[in-house]
This record gives structure tokens, C-alpha cells and sequence, in this order.
């Protein structure tokens, strides 16, 4: 089967994808959109995409659409399966998933920040949700334990965005609850994690920032 990822290079949620593709050895291609085509989406790809978001896997003539589905195809024909086996604690992984969505768009919110309220609102909130993980993760490396798992593909991303700015301006977020940062590092430290970014992953997203303008982009030095 051939598969192609539309896909846009700062965006988590295909790095999510690629990074399940790169886990299990799937080749596959990618096509980028720019900045101004996710802004201004041609004809090609809202003809494909019904939210006009990506990631959109493009398998054959059938283009699957959504981060969460995208991988839980991949995983369901690609075995064996990257999700615990016990029906359980799948479905607890699942639910975690989804939680990352809030994670996200709460780091999007600092880093997008125009006023300082804004930013404090969203670091606030960042820092809320990274407190209910750390109720919620094992002993690691893990969130499972010692396997990598669709749930860390899930967050790694976002862990990733997490540590640049920490370098830039530090909030210890992630600090304040050690064994989420223990996950974090594991999640930096493997291979297909590393690997998802794109070149010069973090000069573009410094300067997305840079060009968003306002409080954050001050607050960053971008």
C-alpha cells in the first residue's frame, strides 16, 4: 500500500503520524503545504480534507482525515498493534489521547499569546493539565511502563514544543511534575521522535512565533 502525508511542518499532529509511521517501519512520502495555502487551502486539498486541516493520509485514492484515526488505521494494518492489549487499558490510553488535544492548544495559546493576561491564562491552564498527567502516568519511561506506545507518539510532540521555549524562557513547567518530565525525556530521547521533525524544525517555529508577533513572541526572543 501506498501511503502520502499532507502535511504542513510545524503542525504536532502530523508530527503524531510520522512518528507512527516511522515506529513501524511503513514507508510512505509527504507533500507540504505552506503557510499561506493552510491559510488560503487550494482547490486539491479541500477536495480532500473536509475541515481543511491537516494531516491527511492519502491511502490509494481514499483520503483519511483526523491525527487520532490517521494512526489508529496505521496501527490497526501495520501489527503489531502499538496500544496496550488489555481492552481496558486501550480505551483509558484512547481517552488520553483525546486529553492531548487540550495540552496543545494549551502551549498554542502561550505561544501565540499578544498580552501578557492571555499568556498567563494559557500557561496557567498548560500547567493544569501537565499536573493531572502527573497524577496519571506510571513509573515510566513510559506512560505505560517500559513500552512506547500510540499515547506517547500522542504527546511527544507537544513535550518537544515544551522544552524549545522552557530554553528561552523558563517556567518549569514540566519540572514542577517529575515524572511527567521523566516521560518527556524519554519521549525526546527515542529515535522516530527525533526523527518526525522536519530540518531546522526549530528556527521555523521560532520564527512562526517571531511572525505571530505580541507578548509571546517578546517573551521567547523570537
Amino acid at each position: 500500500m501506498n501511503y502520502t502525508l499532507v502535511s504542513f511542518e510545524l503542525c504536532p499532529f502530523v508530527q503524531r503520524s510520522v512518528i507512527t509511521l516511522l515506529e513501524k517501519e511503513i514507508p510512505f512520502t509527504m507533500t507540504y503545504l505552506t503557510l499561506e495555502e493552510l491559510y488560503h487551502p487550494p482547490d486539491w486539498f479541500t477536495a480532500i480534507s473536509p475541515f481543511h486541516k491537516v494531516p491527511i493520509l492519502r491511502v490509494g485514492e481514499v483520503s483519511l482525515f483526523e491525527s487520532a484515526v490517521i494512526v489508529e488505521y496505521l496501527d490497526e494494518v501495520n501489527p503489531p498493534s502499538m496500544h496496550p492489549a488489555d481492552p481496558l487499558l486501550k480505551a483509558w490510553n484512547r481517552a488520553w489521547i483525546v486529553f492531548a488535544e487540550s495540552v496543545i492548544g494549551a502551549h498554542y495559546g502561550c505561544f501565540t499569546a499578544q498580552d501578557e493576561t492571555a499568556f498567563e491564562q494559557s500557561r496557567q491552564q498548560l500547567e493544569t493539565r501537565l499536573a493531572q498527567l502527573e497524577s496519571t502516568v506510571k513509573d515510566g519511561p513510559y506512560f505505560n511502563g517500559t513500552r512506547f506506545s500510540l499515547i506517547d507518539a500522542a504527546y511527544g510532540p507537544v513535550f518537544q514544543r515544551i522544552t524549545i521555549l522552557e530554553q528561552r524562557y523558563r517556567s518549569d513547567v514540566l519540572v514542577k511534575n517529575s515524572k511527567v518530565a521523566r516521560w518527556a525525556q524519554a519521549c525526546l530521547e527515542r529515535e522516530s521522535v527525533i526523527k518526525s521533525l522536519p530540518a531546522n524544525f526549530e528556527k521555523k517555529f521560532i520564527d512562526y512565533i517571531r511572525d505571530k508577533g505580541g507578548y509571546a513572541a517578546q517573551l521567547y526572543g523570537a
